[in-house]
């Protein structure tokens, strides 16, 4: 009986041997990727952060980002292997974000990647009236990318760069001095917190998440093993729309829901695309690309769309008036219920493309540069101070860099 016993247990013991040396072999090569030595899969405070992980993630709010993302997680992982960034790095972002093209932090940062708004602007990402690009999930994946080799370039180690992503450059430079080493043992030292807490557990929940979305035990047991498969076998795709094109009209000609087409377009706070360039990238799935160039009407379509900032005293009757367009209209261009308007709000104006050179370009709005002051603004717009400073409800003669003014010439 023994030795039945015996034959029946030796397969499984090899199995479950075979299994733990693929997991770890595969775990060692991740943390090579990360230039992180073997050692750090011993290292109790990620396997503790690890663990609860797992736990925490069971559920179902790690599977449901992993779901949420599956349609453009190819497309990320292209760009990052297109400037030497190991694809491990996905997961990056999967700590800044959770893979929400949408989120928002109490600091300002936005997107996928969390960028700040100055380092969005200072990698080309685009930050206006119309768009957020720091939402749109290929411009500010290269963004990402483009920074991060950047700061591999400038520290020799991946590990740096995603720790200098979390807390600047210049204070993983000062940690390394101090600590007389780029070791992340060292840097990692509880006692010596040579690097701010935050981005200490910010490597090591990196390194986790990696683990996590690479194990495919973790994934089998948790029945999501469809998710090993499905990020291969989507995509998102780029076309290009005319200039004002509403996302509503393109779900419609491609028969997907609008929803689906806003979760790729995070990036666009309105439902059209903006109006000043003749054509303008959108994102659709990959699978609808043919269909896109099949159906899609390129001929200019009929309304361009201008965003409105009410004034005081302004009502819809005076608005529409100022740009050709019904009281009706405005009502339902923007869903109003009544006619009630308040400053500041904002209004969706739909122009016919022969009334933009007479209708808008007599009103438009000055955005305060460097050396700027009431006076030479004036000067500029033959305005007088006391105009503009009406126009914009100012007390004073403040004004700072960044601030947008109204002109009325």
């Amino acid at each position: 009986m023994l030795k039945y016993f015996l034959l029946l247990l030796v397969p499984m013991i090899l199995s479950a041997n075979l299994t733990y040396t693929s997991n770890h072999n595969k775990e060692v090569a991740l943390l090579e990727s990360f230039d992180i030595e073997a050692s750090f899969l011993y290292d109790p405070i990620m396997n503790d952060m690890k663990t609860k992980i797992s736990n925490l993630y069971k559920n179902e709010s790690f599977f449901a980002a992993m779901d949420e993302a599956y349609l453009f997680i190819p497309a990320i992982k292209n760009i990052l292997t297109q400037y030497n960034v190991p694809p491990e790095f996905l997961f990056l972002a999967m700590a800044e974000s959770n893979f929400s093209n949408k989120a928002y932090s109490s600091k300002r940062a936005s997107g996928l990647w969390q960028f700040m708004p100055d380092t969005a602007k200072y990698y080309g990402l685009n930050i206006d009236e119309y768009v957020d690009e720091r939402r749109d999930l290929i411009k500010s994946t290269e963004a990402a990318a483009k920074y991060l080799s950047n700061l591999y370039k400038r520290f020799g180690k991946w590990y740096l760069a995603a720790i200098a992503y979390n807390c600047g450059g210049g204070r993983v430079n000062q940690a390394i001095r101090h600590a007389g080493s780029d070791e992340l043992a060292v840097l990692l030292d509880e006692d010596k917190k040579y690097i701010p807490k935050e981005s200490r557990l910010y490597i090591r929940k990196v390194v986790a998440l990696a683990m996590l979305g690479n194990d495919e035990q973790f994934l089998l047991k948790s029945e999501y093993e469809h998710l090993l498969n499905r990020a291969n076998a989507y995509s998102v795709s780029t076309v290009q729309v005319s200039r004002g094109e509403s996302l509503k009209r393109v779900s419609e000609v491609l028969e997907i829901p609008l929803e689906n087409l806003q979760k790729l377009n995070r990036h666009l706070k309105y439902d059209f695309v903006p109006p000043y360039n003749s054509e303008y990238d959108i994102y659709i799935p990959y699978i609808k690309l043919a269909e896109f160039k099949q159906k899609y009407n390129s001929e200019p379509i009929k309304n361009i769309y201008k965003i409105h900032i009410v004034s005081k005293g302004e009502n819809l009757l005076y608005i529409g008036k100022q740009y050709g367009v019904s009281y009706k209209v405005l009502m339902d261009f923007n869903k109003l219920k009544n006619s009630y308007l308040r400053p500041n709000q904002k209004l969706i104006i739909p122009i016919e493309n022969k009334q933009i050179a007479s209708k808008v370009n007599t009103k438009h709005y000055y955005m305060v540069k460097s050396g700027d002051t009431l006076e030479s603004i004036s000067k500029n717009y033959k305005v007088s101070v006391q105009n503009i400073k009406l126009q914009n409800r100012l007390t004073t003669n403040f004004i700072k860099i960044g601030d947008r003014l109204k002109i009325n010439e």
